[in-house]
């Protein structure tokens, strides 16, 4: 693979509670997954990330979750299709005019959390995710987890897809992310971080928790902003891959 995206959520801050640093996140990474109020995020730390992402040519995208904000919107809600719905189109909404009123464009749908985790394999959610977008701008691409039925799903649907790899995350050998409440679900070691997405853009496998190879094929890479050292694993990350020759760029660009 000669290039690859490079994502991380973005946005994530409320009022003077600090989330990640969204502006060294901005000089490394070339999409940025922004928090649209429902688990994390207020209108003007939005804005201003938004703004921060457009001045250095990063690619927007609208981070969508359940509304949990005391759990940071990773509790998993058995939400009605219908509330999902309309949930999802209010955030991407939200999205789409800071954006505008910030000189750039929304290119992208990125679930957040235990969303993201139930319509990898839920389809009933997963459609009203799917419906969603359509409703509001059919040309918006879903970034949803490599290997994951919603993928499929989406493109039966009409919708242009990209499938992403977690950078700071353990699989399991079925492909599947090993649970955040399992021990060595979150990795830390950025050196060891880098070569396995240097493998992952090469081959298009990884090493699962159990050692085992799995196929992953996909075409983003994230590392989540809010864990310890996230900067210093998305410098590593790109420093690597740009001295073997494998460029980072935004897959939604011209989306």
């Amino acid at each position: 693979m000669a290039a690859i995206d490079l994502n991380s959520d973005l946005g994530e801050g409320y009022g003077a509670w600090r989330m990640g640093q969204d502006e060294a996140m901005l000089a490394i990474v070339s999409s940025a997954n922004i928090a649209c109020g429902f688990h994390a995020g207020d209108p003007a730390g939005i804005y201003n990330t938004v703004k921060a992402a457009a001045a250095k040519g990063v690619a927007v995208g609208a981070h969508v979750s359940y509304p949990d904000r005391v759990g940071f919107g990773r509790r998993d809600m058995d939400v009605a299709p219908e509330q999902l719905f309309t949930d999802t189109i209010y955030q991407i909404g939200a999205l789409k005019g800071i954006a505008a009123a910030a000189g750039t464009k929304v290119t992208y749908v990125k679930p957040h959390g235990a969303l993201y985790n139930r319509i990898a394999w839920d389809a009933k959610q997963g459609q009203a995710v799917i419906d969603a977008i359509l409703a509001i701008d059919p040309k918006l691409v879903l970034m949803g987890l490599a290997n994951a039925p919603i993928l499929d799903l989406a493109r039966k649907a009409g919708l242009k897809v990209v499938a992403e790899a977690f950078a700071d995350r353990a699989y399991t050998p079925k492909g599947e992310l090993v649970s955040r409440r399992e021990p060595g679900s979150v990795l830390h070691d950025k050196n060891e971080i880098a070569d396995r997405m240097l493998r992952l853009a090469r081959t298009g496998t990884l090493a699962a928790i159990d050692g085992s190879a799995i196929e992953i094929s996909a075409q983003s890479i994230c590392v989540h902003g809010d864990s310890p050292g996230a900067v210093e694993i998305a410098q590593t990350i790109r420093l690597r891959f740009e001295a073997e020759g494998v460029a980072i760029t935004p897959f939604a660009a011209g989306a």
